[in-house]
């Protein structure tokens, strides 16, 4: 457990004197205020449970602690060997960093001797503090007379905590909570700075939420949505509470209800208490977490949908090498794109632990995304390069995947998120080409899965201390120590991986027919029949409707409706009118720059896929996806099935796509001439199959 320098100078004078000293006189004697002392005793008494002891006050206030002398004795222990000589620099920095974010001033001389280090390294470690914390926006103070304070505003020094944590204690974070689930508390250094029975909490509840709702986060977005409502916990427990002009943001009304459900969740398990305030900030925190897959992304992103194609060739034009039809990169990119945008308009910033090597391995293609997000994303000033680093990753996967060579049934453990563990997988599959097949996992995922032995070798990012396999530990971007150690590991085991595919072969070889060209031949005529369903279904099912008797688009959108429960295309009209409602409210349909408003929806009542248009007679002002207004003269419906293949998550998305991608489109779109529309969709798709399914 981490104690503050003045939570020891507190306990030490309690223990000296017991009984004597009040809160009052030790505010004396350490010279701060006495809601300060107050304040730190409440963390004391949480310190002295831990050591089965107990802070008591007498009638005169006096403070002392009651227990056994063996705990007493085990406390003051502690306490003398406060100061590891083994700590790491960004430990000691992290102490450093604690004690400053308690918002008292410092002395110098007594903050070195309380971190155990010289002046000129408390100097040094202020220094690059210093530099850290500028990116968010908190600044250190060094005054001769005053000592050194921290300024800035509470949102800012959570985000900064728990960026600390994020950054430099990534594994352990990862590894710790690992070890917490199943059921091993450990005393490790990551722990002493969280109570392992708020971090389970913690965990419980957002497992429960999240698979209720059937949604997930990456590993990484996971980790930090933990901490952050962590650090949220104890700087409220600390009665540090965020500023009465803290900025809640609009339009994160599903974010803001589901955290809501966390937040009362945990104030039942733990007795705690969040405010309004910090629901909101942890609901931004949420709203810029990465989706983990990128087919749970909406399919109607349009304006974010065109700047990702935009980029794509831009990339493309700068290497030379044609990614615009690469339908898995832009859908990873759009599930990427939306939460990263987020985070940089808010300056909340994402670390990547791979950046630098990124940079240093991949050049050329990290200047080629760099630039073409400065020409596309013209609205974002500055690209962090840690937000760059993450979409290389994404055309990295899509360049390696182009020089696969198929060869064992692998396994990859990567937390990280969509584009490294792609990226490792592609590269895997490269660089070693006995390698099969490679399917990527979670933690969680492996947690829950009990057929691990259907692997040929498991490799993983991150340690696996309650695997009971052997497994591969590599860098996520893959070294080539990291090669050489996977290629001797399948050659010091080649006998097994021979035998098990003798038997595979044995028992496919029961036909005189090769299973694997057949197997393929089966996956295309799949993906070409999915293709023609959805394509079929769009054409056969388009409308232009012209209905002068009904006045608002309300009105119209639910004929529309009507009119396709009539025809079968759906059924419970009242069901779907509910969620094309509750789309509406969510954000803005109007699309920018034009006269069309997209309302869209994906429900199990929908049995085809559909698009159709009603022109309507006046101008209805509705809200644009870029928060403006927008005059719609043109109202577009979409409507899909829930579930969905991948073939139809491409054909909708082209759709959508196709909508704004010229002047002409968005002319042809809005001209209400049904047959020239027709025309138009039977073009777009005739180059799909033919750039896509017949000529790739």
């Amino acid at each position: 457990m981490y104690i503050t320098s003045r939570e020891k100078s507190i306990l030490e004078l309690i223990i000296k004197t017991s009984g004597k000293h009040t809160a009052v006189s030790i505010a004396t004697q350490l010279n701060v205020s006495v809601r300060t002392v107050q304040r730190d005793l409440k963390s004391i008494e949480k310190i002295l449970q831990s050591f089965e002891l107990q802070l008591t006050r007498n009638t005169h206030e006096g403070l002392s602690i009651d227990g056994k002398n063996e705990q007493i004795f085990r406390l003051v222990q502690h306490l003398m060997g406060n100061h590891p000589i083994d700590q790491t620099p960004q430990e000691r920095k992290l102490h450093l960093l604690l004690a400053l974010l308690q918002e008292e001033s410092y002395k110098t001389q007594a903050l070195a001797v309380n971190l155990g280090i010289s002046i000129s390294t408390l100097t040094v470690y202020l220094d690059e503090l210093t530099e850290w914390l500028r990116n968010f926006n908190i600044v250190i103070t060094r005054k001769r007379g005053v000592g050194i304070e921290l300024a800035g505003t509470e949102e800012n020094k959570r985000k900064a905590q728990a960026a600390y944590f994020l950054h430099f204690f990534n594994e352990e974070l990862i590894e710790s909570l690992f070890l917490l689930q199943e059921g091993e508390i450990r005393k490790g250094k990551i722990l002493d700075y969280f109570d392992p029975d708020y971090l389970l909490a913690i965990d419980g509840v957002l497992n429960s939420t999240f698979n209720s709702i059937h949604s997930r986060l990456a590993d990484s977005g996971y980790i930090g949505l933990v901490v952050h409502i962590y650090v949220t916990l104890q700087r409220n427990e600390s009665q540090f509470y965020l500023e009465k002009d803290f900025k809640r943001l609009s339009d994160l009304s599903d974010e803001n209800n589901l955290m809501d459900k966390i937040c009362k969740e945990l104030k039942t398990k733990l007795k705690v208490s969040f405010t309004i305030d910090d629901i909101s900030y942890l609901a931004a925190i949420l709203k810029g977490s990465k989706l983990h897959a990128a087919d749970a992304v909406p399919y109607d992103s349009v304006l974010l949908g065109k700047l990702i194609r935009n980029l794509i060739k831009d990339v493309s034009e700068q290497l030379q090498i044609n990614l615009t039809k690469d339908f898995p990169l832009y859908q990873g990119l759009l599930a990427h794109m939306e939460p990263s945008l987020f985070r940089i308009k808010q300056e909340m910033g994402l670390y990547n632990p791979l950046t630098e090597d990124i940079k240093r391995k991949y050049p050329v293609l990290f200047l080629a995304v760099k630039t073409g997000l400065e020409r596309e994303f013209k609205e974002i000033k500055e690209f962090p390069e840690d937000e760059i680093a993450f979409i290389v990753l994404h055309f990295g996967s899509a360049l390696v995947l182009r020089e696969e060579e198929i060869a064992i049934r692998a396994l990859i453990v990567c937390p990280t998120g969509i584009g490294t563990s792609k990226m490792l997988a592609s590269r895997i599959k490269k660089e070693i080409i006995e390698i099969q097949t490679v399917e990527i996992k979670t933690i969680k995922d492996i947690q829950m899965q009990d057929n691990l032995q259907n692997y040929d070798v498991i490799i993983s990012t991150v340690r696996l201390p309650y695997i009971d396999m052997d497994y591969i530990l590599v860098s996520p971007l893959l070294s080539e120590e990291n090669i050489e150690n996977i290629r001797n590991y399948i050659r010091k085991n080649i006998e097994k991986f021979t035998k098990n595919k003798r038997y595979r072969s044995q028992a496919a070889n029961k036909d005189s027919t090769s299973k694997k060209p057949d197997g393929e031949l089966r996956e295309v005529l799949q993906e070409l029949k999915s293709a023609e369903e959805s394509i079929q279904s769009i054409i056969d099912n388009f409308r232009l409707y012209r209905l002068p008797h009904l006045k608002g688009h309300p009105e119209i959108l639910e004929e529309m409706v009507m009119i396709a429960e009539k025809e079968q295309l759906i059924i419970h009209a009242g069901d779907v009118i509910g969620a094309l409602d509750e789309r509406e409210k969510k954000g803005g349909l109007g699309i920018p720059g034009t006269s069309l408003g997209l309302f869209h929806a994906r429900h199990k009542n929908v049995k085809e896929l559909i698009f159709q248009i009603a022109r309507l007679e006046e101008d209805c002002l509705v809200k644009g996806m870029d928060g403006k207004v927008v005059h719609m003269k043109n109202l577009l419906l979409m409507l899909a099935p829930e579930d969905l293949s991948v073939k139809q998550q491409e054909i909708v998305s082209l759709i959508s796509s196709s909508l704004i991608e010229s002047n002409e489109s968005i002319m042809v779109f809005s001209s209400s001439d049904e047959e020239l529309i027709s025309k138009r969709l039977e073009a777009i798709f005739l180059d799909y199959l033919y750039t896509n399914l017949i000529k790739g």
